[in-house]
């Protein structure tokens, strides 16, 4: 793990120096930042293809749902003919998890970054640096032990609060939509609903308002890297689920 911290820090080091000039103090900040777009837009054709893959199980939907008619008395039958149907059409229904779970390595990386006091032996450096006021190695309760809600380091959690709150509202919105075009319930191998699965969809839209938690608990650069990925997420399903009214319903926000 020393390793990949090392190299971590020597690559946010490096983006901060090229960001200098433009963004000052701010710097590293803006380092994580354009780190943080990078990721995701290297995971990007991912995303793409599980809009597409989602796409593709909500049309094959009404061919689902004959097959449960047709052998809902028979679930091993059931659970064969619905894999072979996702492999004649080349949809997987691990598509969706994908750009998430190759998002994890980053988002730890510069958790353990930020968290760590010294980097190969060294003084970690970069938890000098700040955005505005508010140490990037700081969390939300040393903003509020320092000046409060309304300080210098408490105005910036206000922001991203702000962020976050505006995104999750957008995501709670368009999933609550999305959720009732759906035309009818999950269902599980013999037909029937699966346990549990209507309270997990009530559940899901509420699920974006989950990274407030995450934002007041992790250092500032954790929280700015969640902040980024979250609004970028809200902006990328928008655009790839756009004219699929029901397809991107249950895809995780990330």
């Amino acid at each position: 793990m020393s390793v990949f911290l090392s190299g971590f820090a020597t690559l946010v080091g490096h983006l901060a120096d090229l960001l200098q000039p433009l963004f000052h103090g701010g710097a590293t900040a803006a380092a994580i930042i354009l780190f943080t777009a990078c990721v995701r837009l290297a995971v990007h054709p991912l995303s793409r293809a599980a809009a597409r893959g989602q796409k593709a199980r909500t049309r094959l939907s009404p061919q689902i749902a004959d097959l449960r008619k047709k052998h809902a008395k028979n679930p091993d039958r059931l659970q064969k003919a619905i894999i072979e149907l996702h492999q004649k059409e080349q949809v997987s229904p691990l598509s969706g998890c994908l750009p998430s779970l190759l998002q994890l390595p980053a988002f730890f990386l510069m958790y353990h970054l930020f968290s760590s006091r010294r980097i190969g032996g060294e003084p970690n450096s970069l938890l000098g640096h700040s955005l505005g006021a508010a140490p990037l190695g700081d969390r939300w309760k040393d903003a509020l032990a320092d000046g409060g809600i309304f300080g210098g380091a408490g105005l910036v959690y206000v922001a991203l609060f702000a962020i976050v709150l505006a995104v999750a509202t957008f995501n709670y919105r368009r999933a609550k939509q999305q959720m009732a075009a759906m035309p009818t319930p999950a269902a599980g191998a013999g037909g029937q609903p699966v346990p549990g699965m209507g309270a997990m969809t009530k559940l899901m839209p509420l699920l974006s308002f989950a990274t407030l938690l995450t934002v007041g608990v992790v250092p500032l650069a954790a929280a700015l890297y969640v902040v980024t990925s979250t609004t970028w997420s809200a902006v990328e399903r928008y655009f790839l689920y756009r004219d699929a009214p029901a397809a991107g319903a249950l895809a995780p926000v990330t």
